[in-house]
């Protein structure tokens, strides 16, 4: 692959790093578990890059490769990431320390998002990063009408949660 485009990979991944580590906390229990597959999902954004249109917004696309990721490995092991080997790579990617002090005022929220189905827990974290509906389902891939009742849906089942 040519420079420019492992440049401004790296860039944008530097900038918008924070989305990744949102969906590894979203599914995620511990700090290993949260690294194996924030480094996957890294893979898995490098791989699909080539193929990045920009119809979309970076940001955007990133939401989607990195919730798929966890969807998918989520699903196939429930409790433990495997990851791809990552030799081979010719850039580094400076990793910032992630800062999970204001989250653990969400530690209650985060709680009852682990007890939802995958497709609810991307919604409820699309929602919460103050996506509209209309981002929320073309992330998912489902339409904005089938959004909202999703949302509604999992507002009931969070409310039961937390409020039994």
């Amino acid at each position: 692959m040519n420079k420019e485009l492992e440049h401004n990979f790296v860039e944008q991944l530097e900038k918008h790093q924070n989305i990744v580590h949102k969906v590894c906390r979203l599914y995620t229990n511990n700090k290993d578990a949260h690294n194996d597959l924030f480094q996957e999902i890294t893979i898995q954004l490098w791989k699909a890059y080539p193929k990045f249109r920009g119809d979309a917004k970076f940001s955007t696309w990133m939401y989607r490769v990195g919730l798929n990721t966890a969807i998918t490995l989520y699903r196939k092991s429930k409790r433990r990431v495997n990851t791809q080997d990552f030799d081979g790579v010719q850039f580094k990617i400076k990793a910032t320390e992630y800062d999970d002090t204001e989250e653990e005022q969400l530690k209650l929220l985060y709680k009852a998002v682990h007890q939802l189905n995958d497709i609810d827990k991307a919604l409820v974290f699309l929602y919460l990063e103050d996506k509209n509906y209309k981002e929320i389902s073309e992330t998912l891939g489902i339409s904005e009408v089938n959004a909202r009742v999703k949302m509604n849906r999992v507002k009931n089942k969070l409310r039961t949660i937390l409020n039994p």
